[in-house]
């Protein structure tokens, strides 16, 4: 039988870094989604305000193994 898997989308942020906000997606996935395999970062973004980075955001895809 083949391996089906699926990917998601999910663009998450963190006032603390890029891999907190990585962090952040994957752990929001796992709430819905099992089997996750590995995550892609298409794009980082910072946020800044007052010339200082307040937010840290990442715009993944999420790649998971759909159970049967």
């Amino acid at each position: 039988m083949a391996t089906v898997v699926k990917v998601i989308e999910i663009i998450a942020e963190s006032a603390e870094s890029w891999e907190a906000a990585t962090k952040a997606a994957v752990a929001e996935a796992a709430k819905s989604v099992h089997n996750i395999q590995n995550v892609y970062i298409e794009s980082m973004k910072a946020i800044v305000e007052g010339n200082q980075i307040v937010r840290y955001r990442v715009d993944t895809k999420i790649t998971f193994i759909v159970e049967h």
